[in-house]
């Protein structure tokens, strides 16, 4: 009797999750002799029974298409705005799940994918996960796709500032997406020729910013680009959200928690615009024209790098090849040219962060880029 699979896609969108939907499936389908039923926008559409039998004609041609074919969402199963209200809705998934008599649930996602991935898992559901985000934090994979496409678009945009930048003498400073991790600034930055790099683990003095850039000023160099990740911090602001975070977690009694998280939410709030305020201290600093450039949702868009594609391919083929071996709760990890079953417990929850030891950051430290540290 032919197995029938599920798969849905959840989270930020990004290039090479329809190259891991038709790896999955073909994979499925022609090896295996299984049935796929997609669910339509995330955990939601498997919530509300919304899906989509995919059929071979169904996933030809999808290979070098941007975003998901399926559509995603931010929504969590146990905690879903139905009606205007939050609600667990987990108990409608599993019956889902049921309904199509599904072997496996595949779900593709970053960081809160594989949490709610596991919570299904902890409901009963046979679950396995493949890592994607531009953003490359997921726990325990080499690398996840739609890293290398968004790096691409990255290093070609800093590329083409720099034409502005030197024409006119400014500072062009560059926001990337990474709110805790600076895998993509770094990598874009190195690759673009950034002269300042400014990512979430290394806290940053904007005086020394400004004293790198002098520094270059003075040795005939009137321009400088800087690629800064929308998560990074100065060494002030890091300290605050280290207090707020030690004193959510000691706080005791409803008031007083709810003090601190209206004081976390501010701070959030006023960090928005930390690259506008950056950009104009630094040309009071420096005297140099400054001006930002943010990149947004570009970052995720278009087609998938040769890179992406292989990656979604090689992770979904071995997620239909686990599931026909039915080993479950995992998430199917890159390691090497190979890949690695992870255990959801492992993964979710954690982020994988840059290393201040990493090699990319000594290299980066070699050829003379400033962290502001």
């Amino acid at each position: 009797m032919a197995k029938n699979i599920g798969i849905l896609t959840s989270g930020g969108d990004c290039p090479g999750l329809n190259a891991a939907i038709r790896a999955v499936g073909k994979a499925a389908l022609d090896k295996y002799d299984m049935s796929l039923v997609g669910f339509l926008d995330g955990f939601r559409g498997l919530v509300n029974n919304r899906f989509v039998e995919l059929e071979r004609s169904k996933l030809s041609g999808i290979l070098t298409f941007g975003g998901t074919m399926l559509g995603t969402s931010r929504d969590k199963p146990h905690r879903m705005v139905v009606d205007g209200k939050e609600k667990d809705m987990t108990d409608e998934a599993v019956k889902t799940y049921k309904r199509h008599k599904l072997e496996a649930l595949v779900c593709i996602g970053g960081g809160g994918t594989q949490k709610n991935a596991l919570h299904l898992k902890n409901a009963g559901l046979n679950v396995i996960t493949l890592p994607k985000t531009i953003d490359n934090d997921v726990f325990g994979t080499d690398v996840t796709f739609g890293f290398d496409t968004a790096m691409g678009i990255v290093t070609e945009a800093i590329d083409r500032l720099h034409s502005t930048a030197t024409s006119h003498g400014r500072i062009i400073v560059v926001e990337v997406m990474g709110h805790r991790a600076g895998w993509l600034a770094l990598g874009a930055g190195m690759a673009g020729g950034a002269d300042v790099i400014l990512i979430p683990e290394i806290p940053h003095d904007i005086d020394k910013i400004a004293d790198a850039i002098k520094k270059r000023s003075k040795a005939g160099k009137n321009f400088s680009i800087i690629a800064i990740a929308e998560g990074a911090m100065s060494c002030e602001q890091s300290k605050k959200i280290k207090e707020l975070v030690v004193a959510k977690s000691q706080a005791e009694g409803k008031k007083e928690k709810q003090k601190v998280s209206l004081e976390l939410a501010a701070f959030h709030k006023e960090h928005l615009d930390h690259t506008m305020t950056l950009t104009r201290k630094l040309e009071e600093l420096t005297g140099l024209e400054s001006r930002l450039t943010i990149l947004g949702h570009l970052q995720r868009g278009g087609s998938p790098s040769a890179a992406d594609r292989l990656l979604a391919t090689r992770l979904g083929t071995a997620c239909a090849e686990y599931i026909d071996k039915k080993v479950f709760g995992i998430m199917i990890a890159a390691r090497g040219n190979g890949v690695e079953p992870m255990p959801l417990e492992k993964v979710a929850g954690n982020k994988k962060l840059v290393p201040l030891d990493h090699p990319w950051i000594q290299s980066a430290r070699m050829v003379g880029t400033s962290f502001g540290d």
